[in-house]
C-alpha cells in the first residue's frame, strides 16, 4: 500500500514537507502518474496527422488512446473512470498550464483544447466538435455518440483488466475502434 509516509521516506523528506506540496496522497500519485500519460500526448500528433478529415481523426485519436491505455489498463482506469481522475485532472490542468507546448508539439489547436478538458467525457465531446463544424454529426448528438464511445472503451477497457479479453491488445484496439466507428455511423450525416 502506498502512503505518504513511505513516499516521505524514500524521499527522504518528512511527510509534512510533501504536504507542502501536494494537498493529499491522491494529487501525489496523481503528479507521478502524469508519466504514463506523456507518451500517448506526444504521439497523439503522429496518429492523426495522416486523418482524411475529422470523423478519421476522432477514429485516430481513440486509436491512439487504446493502444497505449490498453498497456497500462489500471492505471488507465483509475485515471479517467474512478475518484482518483479528479486529482489528475487538475495536475493535468496545472502542468499543462505552466508547460502550453508539452501538449502536442504541433499548432493543432484542437487536439490541445481536447487535452485541456477536464474529464474524459469532456474530452470525447470536445474531439467531436469539429465533426459537426465539418457536417459529419449534429449538435445534439454530441453526447450521444460521446457516451457510445465512452461505453465501448470502457467495456473493453474492463474485460482486458478482469483478463476476460483473450486476444491481443492490438485485436482489443482494432475491435474498440470498429465499434466506436460503427455506433457513430448510426449518427452520422454525411460522408
Amino acid at each position: 500500500m502506498v502512503t505518504i509516509r513511505k513516499i516521505s521516506d524514500i524521499a527522504g523528506y518528512n511527510s509534512a514537507t510533501l504536504y507542502n506540496y501536494f494537498e493529499n496522497l491522491d494529487h501525489l500519485i496523481a503528479v507521478a502518474s502524469l508519466k504514463y500519460l506523456k507518451s500517448y500526448a506526444d504521439n497523439l500528433i503522429n496518429y492523426t496527422k495522416k486523418s482524411k478529415n475529422s470523423y478519421d481523426k476522432y477514429l485516430r485519436i481513440w486509436e491512439c488512446f487504446c493502444y497505449y491505455s490498453f498497456q497500462n489498463p489500471v492505471l488507465y482506469h483509475k485515471i479517467f473512470f474512478e475518484e482518483f481522475g479528479n486529482n489528475l485532472n487538475v495536475a493535468l490542468r496545472e502542468y499543462y498550464a505552466i508547460f502550453p507546448d508539452e501538449l502536442t508539439p504541433d499548432d493543432d489547436i484542437d487536439l490541445k483544447n481536447m487535452l485541456l478538458q477536464y474529464n474524459i467525457y469532456d474530452r470525447t465531446a470536445q474531439s467531436l466538435e469539429k465533426c459537426v463544424k465539418d457536417g459529419y454529426l449534429n449538435q445534439n448528438d454530441i453526447d450521444k455518440v460521446s457516451e457510445l464511445s465512452l461505453l465501448i472503451y470502457e467495456g473493453m477497457l474492463d474485460r482486458i483488466i478482469s483478463k476476460m479479453w483473450k486476444g491481443t491488445l492490438k485485436e482489443a484496439t482494432e475491435r474498440t475502434i470498429y465499434y466506436i466507428s460503427k455506433s457513430i455511423e448510426a449518427y452520422k450525416i454525411n460522408d
